[in-house]
């Protein structure tokens, strides 16, 4: 007789599972209403890094100047940064300013400044403590360049605006002086090549063809 024995099937018991940990997620802040065109700059600025400006009411973002139009901001540089610094002065070359009372913003292609000119954040220079700004004419901003900005900076009080201007014909450089109200009242010109006259608080003479 064959006897068949049975055999017993062992079940393994497995580990209770632990409970799964909640994770509460913070709730999405609202961002704030951006009402202002300043705000709108601040906001487009501070995320982005991007070239930035707020002329005649508008908002216009600009690329980097082309390789002509950065000789020329190094050319402004070159000739003004040792007089700059025999006064005591800082120089720029690319630098976002500060309107007094509209509060906009502007991005001159060169600055010269007091060591102690006054701020208006961490970003900017406030405009009524600038001793010159510069600007190079480029295609996308000649109406800029040549009227809205040259009536900006009058306004604003600075003493002196040089204009290096490429596309007129011919070529020219101007300083523009003595503002009153909303305008330069004195302006100098000199056809790229030859001396231009910087008056005070500056004081010296630019030799125009470093532009050519």
């Amino acid at each position: 007789m064959v006897t068949t024995a049975s055999r017993k099937t062992r079940t393994r018991s497995m580990p209770a599972a632990e409970p799964e940990e909640s994770v509460t997620m913070p709730a999405p802040q609202p961002q704030p209403e951006l009402t202002t065109l300043r705000e709108v700059y601040d906001a487009l600025v501070d995320r982005t890094g991007l070239r930035a400006e707020i002329i005649n009411g508008r908002l216009i973002v600009s690329p980097l100047g082309t390789p002509d139009h950065q000789d020329h901001v190094g050319a402004i540089y070159s000739a003004l940064r040792t007089r700059a610094l025999e006064k005591g002065w800082k120089i720029y070359p690319g630098l976002d300013i500060c309107m007094d009372g509209s509060r906009d913003p502007y991005s001159p292609d060169l600055v010269i400044a007091p060591t102690d000119a006054p701020r208006w954040g961490g970003r900017e220079l406030l405009a009524s403590g600038l001793i010159l700004v510069g600007e190079v004419v480029s295609k996308g901003s000649i109406t800029d360049d040549r009227e809205h900005k040259r009536d900006a900076y009058a306004k604003a009080g600075i003493p002196l605006y040089l204009l290096v201007d490429s596309l007129a014909t011919p070529p020219t450089v101007t300083i523009f002086s003595e503002p009153k109200t909303d305008r330069y009242t004195v302006s100098a010109l000199a056809t790229m090549g030859d001396p231009l006259p910087v008056p005070e608080p500056v004081d010296f003479t630019i030799d125009t063809a470093i532009f050519l």
